[in-house]
């Protein structure tokens, strides 16, 4: 069998007469490797086992009405669980030749003492596999997190709480003089084992982990969660943050610095990067964040020595978040693409969890402390 980790061998080509709901591509790799991921200690869903045989066709449903036709197609990752206590994880392929410096990043903001700084918002790194019939191929172990806006951010009080991680996590990372270099929207997540206390299935993320019914879900107000970058694969240690190095382009091509190809500071990328990301998804997606704007304007600016410092970033945001009235934190977020109708009712609805909040006691701002 071959060992290629990226799936792009013969061995692991799509074949033509592929069943629905059979395991594609990049999953087989991961089937045809269940035995010793399991002796490790990590267990791959039912799809995945050797003897796996689809279910629905005894039961003579579709395949994407059980839970063992979901597949989970990345690339480079696997979903899967702890097993002496059930944690959901992720499995995530270790590939020096794109992410030269990713797993000695996760392992510099995963030691004990990292760990504890309450302003770390690298994502865990929990463990560190090596398969050896992948020709020594490494697995980095990660908890099982939710995209950023998955479910979506409800009101402007869990906006505020969400950035104010968002900065404290870049800043935590820039002053180790680490520049992401690809903090965009696919890799911030959040830790959703509050807000799901329950789980939540790993492909239908709106469906228990048994796949036999909606996931219990509370609000971030209620129980506020703890966000995450992920995916270092572009991220790089410098010696200072006074430095300049040939541009990557992840996720956001649109600085305007790369545009020249010549070197830059990845550290005013990165600004330029949380900026842009806040603009496009939320300045102008959603009524309301005009607050936002002057700062975005700043952290965007088209001369990367004009933008501001993390730091500047978080003293200017502070007085913003000071200057915004309980009222206006609780409002709740509508879409600039939503009829006016569906509008009224968000805030009606929104207007009566405002009352069982302020009645429970629950701040407008919801800070997570875990």
């Amino acid at each position: 069998m071959s060992s290629d980790t990226t799936g792009n061998d013969n061995t692991y080509s799509e074949p033509r007469n592929r069943q629905p709901g059979t395991l594609v591509m990049t999953e087989r790799w991961w089937g045809d490797r269940y035995d010793e991921i399991e002796n490790h200690g990590y267990r791959l869903r039912p799809r995945y086992h050797p003897q796996w045989q689809p279910s629905w066709l005894e039961l003579g449903k579709d395949f994407y009405a059980v839970e063992d036709g979901q597949p989970t197609i990345l690339r480079a990752a696997m979903d899967a669980i702890r097993i002496r206590d059930g944690l959901p994880v992720m499995l995530k392929k270790v590939l020096p030749e794109e992410g030269p410096h990713e797993l000695a990043i996760n392992q510099l903001f995963s030691t004990s003492e990292m760990e504890r700084q309450p302003h770390n918002h690298c994502a865990p790194l929990l463990d560190v596999i090596e398969l050896e019939r992948s020709g020594s191929q490494r697995l980095m172990v990660f908890p099982l997190l939710r995209r950023f806006d998955e479910p979506p951010i409800q009101t402007v009080g869990e906006f505020v709480a969400f950035f104010t991680q968002l900065c404290q996590g870049l800043q935590f990372m820039h002053q180790r003089n680490v520049a992401h270099r690809d903090c965009t929207a696919n890799n911030i997540m959040f830790d959703a084992s509050e807000m799901y206390p329950n789980g939540f299935h790993p492909v239908k993320i709106d469906r228990n982990r048994n796949f036999k019914g909606r996931a219990k879900a509370y609000t971030r107000t209620k129980r506020p969660p703890r966000y995450y970058f992920i995916d270092f694969g572009l991220s790089r240690r410098y010696p200072s943050r006074d430095v300049t190095d040939d541009p990557l382009r992840g996720g956001d091509r649109s600085a305007p610095e790369h545009q020249s190809g010549r070197r830059c500071n990845p550290f005013h990328t990165d600004i330029y990067y949380i900026g842009n990301f806040v603009r496009q998804e939320f300045v102008n997606k959603y009524h309301g964040f005009e607050f936002m704007e002057k700062l975005v304007n700043w952290m965007t600016h088209p001369d990367p020595e004009k933008r501001p410092r993390i730091e500047d970033v978080l003293w200017s945001f502070a007085r913003t978040r000071a200057s915004l009235r309980p009222g206006k934190l609780r409002s709740a977020i509508i879409s600039t693409q939503e009829p006016r109708l569906f509008g009224a009712i968000r805030k009606a609805r929104q207007s009566i969890r405002t009352l069982q909040y302020i009645t429970s006691r629950y701040p407008a701002i919801p800070e997570s402390y875990t």
